[in-house]
């Protein structure tokens, strides 16, 4: 984990910041093609086995994370609010409950800028309904963004 830095505070937020060793327009299409993404998306032990996603301002997408050992689905999803390649996305994400409806939505601002060959990636998730919620995504989403590295060394 390497270049990651994690800032917490009591408001319910989280920022994860990484500089990922590859250009920015790689790491755009890491998170923008869906069949890139499924590859890398969800933590080691419960990686993403299908996305279905239009990546277009105003479309909705679908995540199911699957546990390792071929375990019951997890479901999330949100809307694309603002979408600015290669350098902005805004969305929302909220985990689909046992009646297949969203719950609590957060709101995801993700930005990426060149730093010398390399993508300085900033990760801000809002909107939590407890500091617990906050921190069980830091450990999600840390373990998705070390799989991320692991995809982009490739």
């Amino acid at each position: 984990m390497s270049g990651s830095k994690i800032e917490t505070s009591d408001s319910p937020e989280l920022i994860v910041t990484r500089v990922l060793d590859a250009p920015r327009e790689l790491v755009w299409e890491a998170w923008a093609d869906a069949k890139k993404r499924v590859q890398w998306m969800g933590p080691a032990n419960h990686p993403a086995v299908l996305i279905e996603d239009e990546f277009r301002v105003g479309t909705p997408f679908r995540c199911c994370m699957r546990a390792e050992d071929g375990g019951e689905g997890f479901w999330h999803g949100g809307v694309y609010r603002e979408i600015v390649k290669p350098e902005r996305m805004v969305f929302t994400f909220a985990w689909e409950g046992d009646d297949g409806k969203p719950e609590n939505e957060m709101l995801i601002t993700l930005t990426l800028a060149e730093e010398g060959g390399k993508t300085k990636m900033t990760f801000h998730q809002t909107l939590f309904l407890s500091v617990e919620q906050r921190d069980r995504h830091n450990g999600g989403w840390n373990s998705t963004f070390d799989r991320l590295e692991n995809f982009l060394a490739k």
